[in-house]
């Protein structure tokens, strides 16, 4: 399914309980911040050693965060009238030039420390 789909699919849920007049920018931002909040307590406190173990038990909860990280994120992206698929590309784009392949391949640099 792509992002499009999923924005008319939620669009649909969030019209069809008149939740829209909620939707600003700045609600949907904390929103999202609480949600990956969220995410983050699955992994507090987990030794690296047992991360994928955790992971792995905790697979629908974590699902679940993802979720609706991501449901507010293109709830936002609607109403600031932003295409998404548009703004990944480009951003992909514009790290394609900070980071060439012959200079990061297999470091986790950030670019400016190339």
């Amino acid at each position: 399914m792509d992002i499009e789909e999923l924005r008319r699919i939620l669009v649909k849920f969030r019209d069809e309980r008149d939740w829209k007049k909620f939707h600003n920018p700045k609600d949907l931002t904390i929103s999202i911040c609480i949600e990956s909040a969220e995410l983050l307590q699955h992994f507090q406190w987990i030794d690296c050693n047992d991360v994928w173990k955790v992971a792995k038990e905790r697979r629908e909860k974590i699902e679940g965060e993802m979720a609706d990280i991501l449901i507010y994120l293109i709830y936002l992206a609607d109403v600031l009238e932003i295409d998404l698929g548009e703004a990944v590309v480009e951003k992909v784009r514009k790290n394609e030039e900070r980071y060439p392949v012959d200079k990061v391949k297999g470091k986790a640099k950030k670019y400016t420390e190339l």
